[in-house]
C-alpha cells in the first residue's frame, strides 16, 4: 500500500510561484512512476505533469510546459512541482499520483494510487 501526502499549495497571486510536494511512504518509492494532476469543480481530473521511477524522463502537458517543473528526490520519498508564472486558471486542487505498473504515464487510469490533494488558489 502506497499513500501519498500533498503539501505546498495556497493562496498565491497571479505571476507568483508554488512548490507543491507529495511525500510517499514505503520502501519502494523509487519504483514508482509519479504524476500530478489537477481538478476544478465539475471537470474531469487533467494531466499536468509527470515523471519516471528515476526521475530520467518527464513529461507535461502542452499548455504547462515551461512554466511548471516536475522533479523527484528518492532518498526522501518526494515528488515537487514547481509552479512559475501563475495564471488565475491554474486555480484547482492539484493531486499527486503514483504508478507501480508503467514507466511514465499521463493518463489518469494508468495510477493506482492518490493523494488527498491540495488546493491551489490564483487571485489576480
Amino acid at each position: 500500500q502506497v499513500q501519498l501526502v500533498e503539501s505546498g499549495g495556497g493562496l498565491v497571486q497571479a505571476v507568483g510561484s508554488l512548490r507543491l510536494s507529495c511525500a510517499a511512504s514505503g520502501r519502494t518509492f523509487s519504483r514508482y512512476a509519479m504524476g500530478w494532476f489537477r481538478q476544478t469543480p465539475g471537470k474531469e481530473r487533467e494531466f499536468v505533469a509527470a515523471i519516471s521511477w528515476s526521475g530520467s524522463d518527464t513529461d507535461y502537458a502542452y499548455s504547462l510546459k515551461g512554466r511548471f517543473t516536475i522533479s523527484r528526490d528518492n532518498a526522501k520519498n518526494t515528488v515537487y512541482l514547481q509552479m512559475n508564472s501563475l495564471k488565475p486558471e491554474d486555480t484547482a486542487v492539484y493531486f499527486c499520483a503514483a504508478s507501480t505498473v508503467i514507466t511514465i504515464a499521463t493518463m489518469a487510469g494508468h495510477y493506482n494510487y492518490w493523494g488527498q490533494g491540495t488546493q491551489v488558489t490564483v487571485s489576480s
